[in-house]
């Protein structure tokens, strides 16, 4: 199975159990189409750098899913579909970073 790093921003004005329940639902997605979310890295309302769909803040949530490649075509169709989610970005990785919230490309600039 391939590995992904995919983070997503939701909108502000949802609460954190709306978060949560939305974050769940997308596990669910992930798992019908023979996957698996191995980390959910929650990092909190956070403001955005410039206003996307009016909004000044955003939830972001880094999620690790072990998936194959249609799973997470289905992920990011129900994720474009989704009104709550405002932005998102899904990248195929190696090797999942260790730490939470690093992205690992500090240390491959540092090499």
């Amino acid at each position: 199975m391939n590995k992904y790093e995919s983070v997503l921003i939701a909108r502000q004005d949802l609460g954190t159990s709306q978060v949560n329940s939305l974050v769940d639902s997308l596990k669910q997605v992930v798992a019908e189409q023979g996957g698996e979310v191995v980390r959910v890295d929650n990092w909190g309302l956070k403001n955005l750098a410039y206003r996307i769909k009016k909004n000044r803040k955003g939830y972001y949530v880094l999620l690790n899913i072990a998936a194959p490649a249609k799973a997470v075509a289905e992920y990011e169709r129900v994720m474009r579909v989704n009104e709550d989610i405002i932005r998102y970005m899904t990248v195929k990785v190696e090797e999942f970073s260790e730490a939470a919230g690093s992205d690992g490309v500090e240390s491959a600039v540092e090499e």
